[in-house]
């Protein structure tokens, strides 16, 4: 028999992977935009970069774009978000 804590330690990793992919982006945008963003205002769905900043630094990561997204796909791999919002 399966016991709870089994089927429970699934979604654990899932959200440790979940907060390690917002830092991971929080990092980044950081060190190639040089602001600072909470992991609060960062949500991914769907791979989906969400982020609830201000419009002027969400131009700054669109004009970065590609320079943010290599730096993604060297450390997400093939599971790298497509799109920022």
């Amino acid at each position: 028999m399966i016991e709870i804590k089994d089927l429970l330690i699934r979604f654990d990793k899932l959200l440790l992977s979940e907060e390690v992919k917002k830092e991971f982006i929080k990092n980044t945008i950081s060190e190639i935009i040089g602001i600072k963003i909470k992991s609060q205002d960062i949500k991914i769905k769907n791979n989906v970069i969400y982020l609830n900043i201000k419009p002027i630094y969400k131009n700054e990561i669109f004009i970065k774009k590609d320079l943010i997204f290599s730096k993604f796909q060297e450390s997400f791999g093939k599971k790298i978000p497509t799109t920022v919002l």
